[in-house]
């Protein structure tokens, strides 16, 4: 007997928006909500210091803010989401230099996916030149981050805020179903 497939269950998208100005984040957050609606939650500005590698192209100190959508979606959703939020750095960018830079992303109550335009060996390419990278994983009270994630996800600094979208997540599972 074959193995039935499972009908998806959609999850929490947000995205880390890295900028060095304001005007800049909340020109982000304007195009963000146009594109996938309101915004279920943001977290604090945190300073963004774990590289320079943005830094000629957008300046300093540069800081990162997480938002999450109210709206949940399918998982499969995050291919569009990083085009297009590639395409809203290019729209915001002045003489060729992006003000942010948007990494989309989507927790469930499991895992931290982060969607990615680059390849390395632990991410996996989904479609259109955008590869999954898998950032933390749900365990003893948090999204546990692996050796490969990011300086700035490995660190803590983000768990708050991770925590509160997965418990706004939780909740709206529990409505859905």
């Amino acid at each position: 007997m074959m193995a039935q497939c499972q009908p998806v269950i959609p999850v929490k998208y947000f995205v880390a928006i890295l900028f060095h100005e304001e005007s800049a984040l909340h020109k982000a957050i304007k195009e963000l909500i146009a594109h996938w609606g309101s915004i279920d939650h943001s977290g604090e500005l945190h300073l963004f210091d774990v590289t320079d590698y943005y830094e000629p192209e957008m300046g300093s100190p540069l800081y990162r803010q997480l938002i999450s959508f109210a709206k949940l979606m399918s998982p499969t959703e995050i291919v569009s989401m990083k085009l297009e939020c590639n395409t809203i750095e290019d729209s915001l960018a002045i003489e060729d230099k992006r003000i942010v830079n948007l990494d989309a992303g989507y927790l469930d109550h499991n895992k931290v996916l982060l969607a990615s335009a680059k390849e390395a060996g632990q991410k996996v390419y989904l479609d259109k030149g955008i590869y999954a990278d898998l950032a933390g994983r749900y365990k003893a009270g948090r999204y546990q981050p692996f050796e490969w994630s990011f300086p700035d996800f490995k660190d803590g600094r983000y768990d708050k805020e991770l925590l509160a979208m997965r418990q706004i997540y939780m909740k709206q599972l529990k409505e859905i179903r």
